[in-house]
C-alpha cells in the first residue's frame, strides 16, 4: 500500500498529477482543491495517497492534505459510490464543506457536485451521518459539535433563519455554531450573517 509520495511534480492536468520519486513517475488522480494547492512542475510535492486496487485495474489517488484522504475514503466506503464521485465532491466542495453537509443533513448542498443528485446525496448522508462526528473538520471541532449547537432553540431559530435567506444548511449551521449560544436569536443571526459576508 502506498500512503503517500513525496517528491517532484513532473506532470499535471485538470484531473491528474505526477509525482516522480527515486526515478519512478506515481500518477496520481487528484481533485481540483488539490490540483490549486499544487506548484508549478519542478517543484517538490508532498501528497497523502489513497491506493485502489481491482482486478482490472490499479490506481492511485492523491490528496493535498490527510482531511481531504479521510473524506475520500468516508465518501467512496458508501455502498454504490465510487472513486468518480468522491473526486467529483471534493473538486466542488471542500473536505469540511462536505462533513458539515453530512453532519446538518443538508443534502442540497452536495449536489453541487457534479453527477451528485439529490438521491445519491441523501444516501450518502443517511449512511454516513453516525459517521462523521469521529473526524476533525478543518478549524478543530467536532463536527458532532455543530449538530448539538443547532439543536437549542434560539440556534435553531438562526439557522432557519439564514436558510430562508438563501444560505444553505451547512453553511448556517457553520457561522452560527461558531457563536455564543447564549445570545439571542436576532443577534446571532445578525453575527452570523456578518461571517457570512466574510465567506466564513
Amino acid at each position: 500500500m502506498i500512503a503517500s509520495l513525496r517528491g517532484t511534480l513532473i506532470f499535471k492536468d485538470n484531473s491528474t498529477a505526477v509525482v516522480e520519486c527515486g526515478g519512478i513517475g506515481f500518477k496520481c488522480f487528484v481533485t481540483r482543491n488539490t490540483l490549486d494547492k499544487l506548484p508549478s512542475p519542478g517543484n517538490e510535492v508532498f501528497l497523502h495517497t489513497f491506493m485502489s486496487v481491482r482486478e482490472d485495474a490499479m490506481d492511485l489517488y492523491g490528496f493535498i492534505d490527510s482531511e481531504e484522504l479521510e473524506v475520500f475514503r468516508l465518501i467512496t466506503s458508501v455502498n454504490g459510490v465510487g472513486a468518480k464521485i468522491g473526486l467529483s465532491l471534493l473538486s466542488d466542495l471542500s473536505a469540511s464543506k462536505i462533513m458539515l453537509s453530512i453532519a446538518s443533513n443538508d443534502p442540497k448542498s452536495l449536489t453541487a457536485a457534479s453527477g451528485v443528485g439529490i438521491k445519491l446525496a441523501q444516501r450518502i448522508i443517511l449512511e454516513l451521518k453516525e459517521k462523521v462526528g469521529s473526524i476533525q473538520s478543518a478549524n478543530g471541532a467536532e463536527l458532532s459539535a455543530v449538530g448539538n449547537t443547532v439543536s437549542d432553540s434560539a440556534t435553531a431559530e438562526a439557522v432557519e433563519a439564514l436558510v430562508a435567506l438563501g444560505y444553505t444548511k451547512g453553511e448556517a449551521s457553520l457561522a452560527v455554531a461558531r457563536l455564543d449560544s447564549n445570545l439571542p436569536a436576532d443577534e446571532l443571526i445578525k453575527q452570523a450573517l456578518k461571517a457570512l459576508a466574510r465567506r466564513l
